[in-house]
């Protein structure tokens, strides 16, 4: 029934009627943001994986480089590469907190062999690089799935080098 109005120009009104808005999101719309998401993670972490391994190796190419100067440097005061006693003529820097790869470093007095092997702590214990007197690069550990290379330092899976 109608309530009345106390004057009968002024219209009564009439009973509030419950509506309820929607609120939020439903149930099924979460779920499919949840599934597009994880599908976004899953090819996405995986080529960040890489990306990062590849900025690793070129630490071990520039380190490789630099010991490789080096030793050339002490070969054009000395005319020897190793120091007499058995050891590198310039003894490799021990890897820092910060570095990914170690260098070891074998010589004789006319050839020499320096080695960047990954740091098992870091991630790049699969790896390991080479370059000798004669400036020959060699790839001569890669993780599993990885092609190597006698001939190069190899930067990525399949086999593509410096």
């Amino acid at each position: 029934m109608r309530a009345r109005s106390v004057n009968a120009s002024i219209p009564a009104r009439a009973a509030p009627r419950a509506t309820f808005a929607p609120r939020g999101f439903t149930l099924i719309e979460l779920l499919v943001v949840i599934a597009i998401v994880g599908v976004l993670v899953a090819i996405a972490v995986p080529s960040y994986a890489d990306y990062v391994r590849r900025g690793r190796i070129v630490e071990a190419a520039t380190r490789l480089s630099d010991q490789r100067v080096r030793m050339e440097q002490y070969f054009l005061d000395n005319r020897r590469y190793d120091d007499g006693a058995g050891g590198c003529g310039y003894a490799p820097l021990p890897p820092s907190a910060a570095d990914t790869f170690g260098i070891e470093c074998l010589a004789a007095a006319s050839t020499y062999i320096a080695t960047a092997r990954g740091i098992a702590g870091r991630g790049m214990q699969s790896f390991a690089y080479s370059v000798d007197q004669a400036n020959a690069r060699q790839t001569t550990a890669v993780p599993s799935g990885w092609i190597g290379s006698n001939i190069c330092w190899v930067i990525r899976r399949d086999g593509s080098c410096f």
